[in-house]
């Protein structure tokens, strides 16, 4: 994508209703206003709120709005020239419970009260395969316990990914941790016991992995 492109996506976005930008200062010194209050104040409901975290283009948040109309949903990423055609669609198609929040995941726990998210969703993240490069990985131990402080007891975590790398180390993890996994398949598309949300939604690089053979993995479960 070219710098003229980016930067007119950047402008659009400051002008979209559903795009939350908080700079990283507000969410360190604990004074970002939507933290707590996202129902309250931007939703304006008491839906349970649902995170796609490293949402790239958006794509899954928008089909999962479209999907649950009685759930609030938040796709979060720092790239937010990616996440500006999910904003856009959402509007678009006047869908008021899905936002976009521009920020780095590591920040997640400054977002968001304890309690206050009821899943997150991992769409396809990058797996971080080299070892030093560990600490990014979406799933690892430090990112379990900020996604633990947020979440309501009972929340559930999905993760849906084509790196069977990446499958197999949280699914390692969680069972090293003793976290209950409720659901785990390493081909969600050779089975006919997937759960609906995983299977019925597609982005744009999914279906290009599905059209080479590329077998995609789901693993769903809860933090202990």
């Amino acid at each position: 994508m070219g710098s003229k492109n980016k930067l007119k996506r950047f402008r659009e976005n400051d002008t979209f209703l559903n795009v939350i930008q908080p700079n990283r200062d507000e969410l360190l010194q604990n004074t970002f206003a939507l933290k707590g209050k996202w129902n309250e104040s931007f939703f304006k409901n008491n839906h349970p709120i649902v995170l796609e975290l490293g949402c790239g283009k958006g794509e899954y948040s928008v089909a999962l709005a479209q999907q649950n109309p009685h759930k609030n949903f938040i796709g979060v990423d720092i790239k937010g020239a990616r996440f500006w055609r999910g904003a856009k669609t959402a509007l678009e198609e006047n869908l008021y419970n899905v936002a976009f929040l521009r920020t780095q995941i590591e920040l997640i726990e400054h977002a968001f009260e304890k309690n206050e998210v009821s899943e997150i969703w991992i769409t396809f993240p990058d797996p971080q395969i080299k070892y030093k490069r560990t600490k990014h990985r979406l799933t690892n131990v430090d990112f379990l316990n900020r996604y633990k402080n947020i979440l309501a007891p009972n929340g559930v975590i999905h993760l849906k990914t084509d790196s069977e790398f990446m499958h197999g180390y949280t699914l390692g993890l969680l069972h090293g941790l003793k976290h209950e996994i409720l659901y785990a398949h390493h081909d969600v598309y050779g089975t006919d016991y997937a759960p609906k949300e995983v299977t019925s939604i597609q982005t744009f690089y999914e279906k290009q992995y599905l059209e080479v053979g590329k077998k995609i993995t789901y693993i769903k479960f809860k933090l202990s």
